[in-house]
């Protein structure tokens, strides 16, 4: 049965930057155990999306709830992981394990300086292994691949068992042969643990037997709905989304690509 829940939701939103629109009146559901896929060219407004749903930016026009609370009054933010694009921001030389990096998922819950008790460290475990790791689990992160990196911050995201897993971008700086794997992993996620996940990308195409949803986004929504009803959007209409013309190739496996 298809949970009714809402996870977020967004009602008529805008913002601008002093005088450029960014976000114009955007109407957005995301329900519980869905796998939503944001895509929209740079500059279409995804990353302004995100910041407003964590918080991180205000909407001057209409109203962001979370698990069906007002986004001001809301306070549980362990509910909600976020992964950004990639460790490009961090600095891979740090002399930490994947079970440390992990491990400072908890720091907002058990507190900096606070040891870790028994049931903490079986939940860094049970991270690692839901991100296919624990063989990697002492080494250095620095000797990770780019793919490998990136699994270590969804643990580390899904090391406070969150509802809600927002990622931005997340194959940037990932090897083209370990994607799969990686969107594999995420589809695990959604299916097995029931994680409802928003995923910003341009893979789109790549994914669609992954997402359950997909919402266009160019300042406006232009669509929002289901993989099927995305995958039978005419050239002409994805055109006028993204400003230029697009190539969208489906999952038949005779092809290899998405939205280019």
């Amino acid at each position: 049965m298809k949970s009714t829940e809402t996870i977020v939701k967004i009602e008529n939103v805008s913002y601008r930057y002093e005088k450029e629109l960014v976000l114009e009146d955007i109407n957005l559901e995301i329900l519980k155990g869905s796998f939503l896929g944001i895509v929209g060219q740079n500059g279409s407004g995804k990353s302004t999306l995100l910041k407003l749903i964590l918080g991180l930016l205000k909407p001057q026009k209409g109203e962001i709830f979370l698990f069906e609370k007002e986004i001001s009054r809301f306070k549980d933010w362990q509910k909600i992981g976020f992964v950004s694009q990639k460790a490009n921001s961090f600095n891979t030389g740090f002399p930490a394990t994947v079970f440390e990096v992990v491990a400072s998922g908890l720091t907002k819950k058990i507190g900096l300086f606070r040891f870790m008790d028994k049931e903490d460290k079986l939940k860094v475990f049970k991270a690692v292994e839901s991100a296919g790791l624990e063989h990697l689990i002492k080494k250095n992160i620095g000797e990770l691949s780019g793919g490998q990196q990136q699994r270590v911050f969804i643990a580390r995201a899904l090391v406070s068992d969150p509802e809600l897993l927002i990622l931005d971008e997340p194959t940037v700086g990932v090897d083209v042969q370990h994607v799969q794997a990686f969107y594999q992993m995420l589809d695990e996620l959604n299916k097995k643990l029931g994680i409802t996940l928003l995923l910003v990308t341009h893979d789109i195409g790549t994914i669609t037997d992954k997402v359950t949803h997909v919402a266009c986004l160019n300042k406006h929504l232009h669509f929002h709905g289901n993989t099927k009803e995305f995958e039978h959007l005419k050239m002409e209409e994805m055109s006028e989304f993204y400003g230029h013309d697009v190539h969208v190739l489906t999952h038949d496996h005779s092809h290899h690509g998405g939205v280019e």
